[in-house]
């Protein structure tokens, strides 16, 4: 059982903690790859695109941690063996993992032929999570040392917005089931010391911005209480947070991020 705090000293400290990071070499899973390295953790960046990640492991390294990457797609469950595999060649434990890694769609449901675009979605944003967990949590328990686990949702699992004109059902339906899934991940592994949050981000700079019409910029912006787009830095922020000894009582939530905007207005 981890302890409760007893004082501040250290109570959000992630220094020295091995982080690992899916899609976390662009937008949203760059930003938390940054917040991670810049508090003292060693971050290893698993995305497809290993020159990319490559390129911002080395610029992270600035900070003075270990940061590396590896080559991963999170929807082959043999490329993910692989690269847990490869992490574990240089950390000697896991205490932190955040499954980022996702894409989206703009396609009406009877018109993705052969389903092609549903596939493609649910296989990286929800089976894409288990691949991880199957392959990372195993080797988390062995340690022996708990864990914090943190899945990169979306409040489009819990609203549509604007779904008549802007259809994205795989990527609806991979959201609310990665909520149901975290919330079942925390009881399975509680008794572990591993606690298992979502983060549900609202309006975020991201390479997923493409995917927004253009006025739903200015919409977005005037009608939300905060009036602005989150950063991805303050995802990575919230993450350090879930994954530091004052977060350690906090476990089977999903946590909306979004300047307000699911209040409606």
């Amino acid at each position: 059982m981890i302890p409760p705090i007893k004082d501040m000293t250290n109570a959000f400290s992630v220094k020295g903690l091995n982080v690992v990071v899916t899609g976390g070499n662009r937008g949203i899973g760059l930003g938390i790859s940054s917040a991670f390295a810049q508090s003292g953790a060693n971050v290893a960046i698993l995305c497809r695109n290993k020159e990319s990640g490559d390129k911002a492991a080395a610029d992270l390294r600035k900070y003075g941690t270990t940061v590396f990457c590896e080559a991963c797609d999170v929807s082959s469950a043999r490329s993910v063996k692989d690269a847990v595999l490869n992490v574990f060649k240089t950390f000697k434990n896991v205490d932190v993992l955040v499954n980022n890694a996702g894409v989206s769609t703009v396609t009406e449901f009877l018109k993705d032929r052969e389903l092609r675009e549903w596939h493609r979605v649910i296989d990286t944003n929800l089976h894409g999570v288990a691949n991880m967990l199957f392959e990372t949590v195993p080797h988390m328990i062995k340690a022996g040392k708990g864990g914090s686990i943190i899945n990169i949702s979306s409040i489009g699992g819990q609203s549509l917005g604007g779904a008549r004109n802007h259809p994205m059902s795989p990527y609806h339906a991979s959201k609310a089931a990665l909520d149901m899934f975290t919330k079942n991940m925390a009881i399975e592994f509680g008794d572990f010391d591993i606690r298992v949050n979502a983060i549900a981000p609202g309006p975020t700079h991201s390479d997923l911005d493409k995917d927004l019409p253009p006025e739903a910029f200015e919409k977005i912006e005037k009608t939300m209480p905060m009036h602005r787009f989150a950063e991805p830095i303050e995802i990575g922020a919230l993450c350090v947070f879930l994954s530091s000894p004052a977060a350690c009582q906090i476990t089977g939530t999903v946590i909306v991020h979004d300047g307000g905007i699911v209040l409606g207005g």
